[in-house]
């Protein structure tokens, strides 16, 4: 019996190494960076994935790998300087608490690949093999707390024929989507600036190290004794990203006010609430189910006092409205859309708090398998980050592209428009298949997607 051809050419990796900061002073190496609440809770969760796909610059020869490799490793380690825990490991106390050890840590990896495929290829309409995507990145599957002996920031530069992929996998319990992407941006601030030498810049937006802990608690937090690490693993699913123009949000958004009769409803609120909705008539479940929608939200600025966008950790929560799937159905998108609202609004400073502090009496891990159900709807990632600023100079990116991790069945990944700071969305949507058939047939959301020069769908 023949062997049956790989659905696209194999990875080659051509070299690897780690990368530390040059001019860390060994004081700073030495400070505890210990893991809040939020962050010990994610231990259980996989990394953080994100990568950037660039067209080579057509003025460059054959050896332009050589000098952007050299920039984009300078860069990395001056922006360690400044990220200094992403160079370290995790490790444990005698009583099974979690810190940053900068010290016993080779540093940030970095790995040099080759794949002899195109952009086009990564764009293309047509089915593009998660395997392919998933090849482009590092640490698969490998969750927040093998982070003691995994690094807890890898880089992977993958060279194609025609361009590069930059993609990060990034430890999830030392940062969010907040702290991720002002990494990234950060990164390459750096490399634009001053990508040929080892001196250490100043940046726009440098993080905040220092600690922070519910009053009364910390800086150590203690865990049971077994950290039960994640065994849940995705079913085959059919991905595909979706195109809402400005003037489509916009116009979902003044349609869910005006049948709440408000201003309140937000233009995130009202895109997943058509998604929502539109996901739950594609499963055809019965219509006394209830299902639910999750929404993480960054509670920064609503503690009080606020922390600052730039403060270094996992600071985020989960809110979650439900409805029985007939009433979410049959009801306008203004309905779905204010019990998102309401959900949203809900998160004070005085509920983050009571919540951790009920964590912390009885900590334990989020479990992946425990937001993933055949009725959940889960909204993650954000259209607000600054993905497309990262230029690594090669010009703006041709896409943004996920990873395997923290797949499920009902993800919903947002990331901005491609074609500017319009205010368009892109949705990458993961169902199984005969519900992604359903969705693509549905004309209520069909009818409020627009068609972008690329959106592919992956299976």
């Amino acid at each position: 019996m023949a062997a049956m051809k790989p659905k696209h050419p194999p990875l080659r990796q051509i070299s690897n190494c780690f990368i530390k900061p040059e001019h860390l002073s060994p004081e700073t190496k030495q400070l505890p960076y210990h893991l809040g609440p939020s962050e010990l809770a994610f231990l259980s969760f996989h990394y953080i994935q994100k990568g950037l796909l660039f067209h080579k610059p057509p003025d460059q020869g054959d050896h332009f790998m050589v000098p952007l490799l050299h920039r984009l490793k300078n860069s990395l380690s001056t922006a360690l300087f400044h990220f200094y825990p992403l160079s370290g490991r995790l490790a444990t106390t005698t009583n099974n608490g979690v810190y940053v050890d900068c010290v016993d840590s080779p540093g940030a990896k970095f790995i040099h690949a080759a794949l002899d495929i195109t952009v086009s290829d990564i764009l293309s309409p047509l089915h593009v093999p998660s395997s392919l995507i998933q090849s482009l990145f590092d640490l698969n599957k490998a969750v927040n707390y093998d982070g003691r002996t995994l690094p807890l920031l890898s880089i992977q530069v993958t060279e194609l024929l025609d361009g590069v992929f930059i993609a990060s996998s990034f430890n999830h319990s030392l940062g969010d989507g907040t702290s991720f992407w002002n990494f990234f941006n950060m990164w390459s601030e750096i490399f634009q600036a001053h990508g040929d030498g080892d001196e250490v810049i100043s940046i726009s937006r440098p993080p905040i190290l220092e600690r922070w802990f519910p009053d009364g608690y910390g800086p150590t937090i203690n865990l049971p004794p077994f950290v039960h690490l994640n065994e849940f693993e995705a079913p085959e699913l059919r991905r595909r990203f979706f195109h809402f123009s400005a003037e489509s949000i916009a116009n979902l958004k003044a349609k869910a006010n005006a049948e709440c009769k408000t201003k309140e409803i937000s233009s995130f609120q009202s895109l997943s609430a058509l998604v929502w909705k539109a996901i739950t008539r594609a499963r055809c479940i019965k219509q006394d189910q209830i299902t639910s929608c999750r929404m993480a939200v960054n509670y920064r600025g609503r503690l009080k006092p606020a922390l600052p966008e730039n403060y270094l950790g996992n600071m985020i929560t989960s809110v979650k409205a439900d409805a029985k799937a007939g009433d979410l159905v049959e009801r306008g998108l203004g309905w779905g859309a204010q019990k998102l609202h309401e959900a949203v609004t809900n998160i004070t400073n005085e509920k983050i708090r009571e919540s951790l502090e009920k964590w912390v009496q009885c900590p334990c891990t989020h479990q992946l398998s425990s937001v993933s159900n055949p009725y959940n709807v889960l909204m993650s990632s954000s259209p607000r980050f600054n993905m497309y600023g990262n230029k690594f100079g090669m010009g703006k990116a041709m896409g943004v592209r996920s990873g395997y991790a923290n797949t499920m069945e009902g993800k919903v990944t947002a990331y901005p428009g491609n074609e500017g700071e319009g205010g368009s969305v892109d949705l990458e949507i993961c169902l199984q298949p005969q519900t992604m058939a359903n969705l693509e047939s549905d004309l209520e959301f069909m009818n409020a997607i627009s068609s972008p020069p690329h959106f592919p769908s992956l299976s």
